[in-house]
């Protein structure tokens, strides 16, 4: 007897951590042990860590440097890439990835001891790089707000990508930083439809929030996009022309895309879900992903592996470029101001000191 639909949460389970000599296995469905509830419950590790800025090698994912104060993320996307890397601190990619959360909190202490140091000049750095800086947790611990004051004491670039509506209680912080053209803010948004949402993304704010998130950003002077990501062929890929009208309605003035990737372990975590959440048109979603990576459901090769190949990618590439001019998007294009970055003096915040 297969197990029912986990509510709440994406993944349906855990994978074997390919790192790890420790396997899963339920050898009875109908046995009495503790297994895994039907709501996990999620945990949190304090951790310390030796760095907080990455260097991004990737040529091909719009950025240089990134910063994640958050290993794991309870936001539970399915889909989400960042899933593989949970494994390098020996959990699951599965359901280990959004019920134990590692808190680096010495964030803002490394986030600081970075940008000033000698060599460095100001490259703009992009939070959620990885994970979500403002998913649940960051109400607890406020480890993004505290590196935004210091990216607003330095004068330091700062990029945003969330899917969540608690960016709004950095707002005051956000528009200073606007003020000098030092940030932007990209609001993930791939589906207006609640079912979807709620099945794709369970621990997320809602279309619906994340379009007064873009309209209250824009309202307020601060640069805000949308990522229409990842797009699933079969799923969520009609819903391209409503999401880029009603995020540029609401006041995006750019907007990207990714066509999902099934990487690692996520193929596996993925597919299980999918039989589970659709199975009247499990292998239709899965055909369609597989016809956008020829004949997979992942491709690594740089430039192609965002974007997928073949027909459908094509078709999904032109239904966004169309309606991204339809609806004035990607006019013009931001540029942040280096000229404010100061490393040697920093200014005075009286309003957060």
């Amino acid at each position: 007897m297969e197990k029912e639909f986990i509510t709440g949460r994406g993944a349906q389970g855990n994978v074997d951590n390919v790192f790890s000599k420790i396997t899963y296995s339920q050898e009875h469905i109908e046995g009495v042990d503790d297994w895994e509830v039907e709501s996990p419950n999620t945990k949190f590790t304090i951790v310390h860590p030796k760095t907080i800025v990455n260097k991004v090698s990737s040529p091909d994912v719009g950025m240089e440097y990134s910063a994640n104060p958050y290993q794991g993320c309870e936001h539970g996307c399915i889909y989400c890439y960042a899933r593989n890397s949970h494994q390098y601190w020996g959990f699951s990619a599965g359901l280990d990835f959004e019920t134990k959360i590692l808190v680096k909190s010495n964030s803002a202490k490394l986030f600081k001891e970075f940008i000033t140091k000698k060599n460095w000049t100001g490259t703009p750095i992009n939070f959620s790089g990885n994970t979500d800086c403002y998913q649940p947790l960051e109400r607890k611990f406020k480890l993004t707000q505290a590196m935004l004051k210091i990216a607003l004491e330095y004068g330091q670039p700062i990029g945003i990508i969330t899917k969540n509506s608690l960016v709004l209680r950095d707002l005051e912080i956000l528009k200073q930083l606007a003020q000098k053209n030092l940030v932007t803010v990209y609001i993930s948004i791939n589906s207006l439809t609640k079912e979807t949402r709620a099945k794709l993304e369970p621990r997320t704010a809602t279309a619906a929030q994340r379009l007064k998130v873009i309209e209250t950003l824009s309202n307020n002077g601060i640069p805000v996009g949308i990522m229409c990501a990842p797009i699933i062929p079969g799923l969520t890929d009609h819903e391209i022309p409503n999401v880029l009208k009603a995020a540029a309605t609401a006041g995006a003035r750019w907007a990207g895309y990714t066509v999902v990737r099934l990487n690692g372990e996520i193929g596996k975590i993925f597919e299980e879900w999918l039989h589970k959440a659709y199975p009247d048109r499990a292998n239709k979603i899965w055909h369609s992903i597989q016809s956008c990576h020829q004949g997979k459901v992942n491709d690594s090769q740089f430039g192609n592996r965002m974007r997928g190949s073949g027909q459908l990618a094509e078709m999904i590439r032109d239904s966004f470029r169309l309606h991204c001019k339809l609806n004035k998007l990607n006019v013009e294009h931001f540029q942040f101001n280096l000229s404010h970055f100061n490393k040697n003096k920093s200014n005075q915040l009286n309003l957060f000191m």
